[in-house]
């Protein structure tokens, strides 16, 4: 196992009792609060240690407090059900004594059946695209030298210039992947997607409102999230992410997004509800 793969850091996680696990933040410089997608990483992780010949197909969490990267994160896994055909978990994640997210997931034995699948949206290869550092590196900010890459790898479609977004479809498509070669079980790499899913799914319900993450007033933070999937994955290899917004109101703004191979197979779908909230400038 590559301890200095940041992906795989966060998915090793140490069992303390049965069905309890401690999960770590990697340290980030100035993160005040923890990832999302960390934390439903991990917990699908913890999820798996108590499973065996069963694949995740669905899972569906709540986020309820902001993490504190500076502390470890307690997950307990409450064995829910095993069955002849489906397993069903449910993980608590704990910092401080108090629930920070829960999450449920159900795994099925490997199965035939019925098929049949969405089409991929024509788009340009990732290889012909910048990614996000790249981007950045054109209209640079005081700052930008002290961070720290993200794990997951991504390439946008049709990026705003930095700082200048414009009004918008709610709209939102880029690659991704595994920065660094995470290995080839594919349970490492369905908690791999499970983690780069909750990168970029809410920009889609900002762009209809000229707004970015650079907005003063912009308080935004996920609210839930569902993931299913569909076929099994290689997140070491590029992922295309469809993400709209067919709808946001009362500070919450809700996203959906497809999740395809290279080759064009829908291997995932995401749902998520976020807080978009404007406030108001301080007098």
């Amino acid at each position: 196992m590559d301890r200095n793969n940041e992906l795989i850091r966060v998915l090793d996680l140490e069992a303390i009792e049965l069905d309890m696990y401690r999960g770590f933040t990697p340290n980030r410089g100035e993160q005040k609060r923890i990832f999302g997608g960390q934390v439903i990483a991990q917990a699908l992780a913890a999820a798996y240690r108590t499973v065996e010949g069963r694949i995740c197909h669905s899972l569906h969490a709540y986020f309820i407090r902001a993490g504190d990267p500076t502390i470890p994160i307690l997950y307990k896994v409450e064995r829910a059900r095993d069955g002849a055909s489906f397993t069903t978990r449910r993980v608590t994640a704990i910092q401080h004594g108090r629930q920070i997210f829960n999450l449920s997931a159900s795994f099925q034995v490997p199965e035939e059946g019925l098929e049949h699948r969405g089409a991929m949206p024509d788009v340009p290869l990732p290889e012909e695209l910048l990614n996000e550092e790249q981007l950045r590196a054109q209209h640079p900010r005081p700052g930008d030298e002290l961070r720290t890459p993200w794990p997951v790898e991504m390439r946008p479609i049709d990026p705003d210039p930095r700082g200048a977004p414009r009004q918008r479809e709610p709209i939102y498509r880029c690659w991704f992947r595994a920065r660094a070669p995470i290995g080839a079980d594919p349970i490492v790499s369905q908690c791999a997607l499970a983690y780069a899913s909750d990168m970029s799914l809410m920009d889609s319900s900002l762009r209809p409102h000229g707004v970015d993450w650079d907005h003063p007033q912009l308080q935004a933070a996920s609210l839930d999230h569902a993931l299913w999937f569909h076929r099994p994955c290689d997140f070491n290899e590029w992922h295309l992410y469809v993400q709209d917004s067919p709808s946001a109101s009362g500070g919450r703004g809700f996203n959906r997004g497809e999740i395809f191979s290279r080759d064009g197979v829908l291997v995932a779908s995401a749902a998520q509800e976020a807080l978009i909230r404007l406030r108001k400038p301080a007098p």
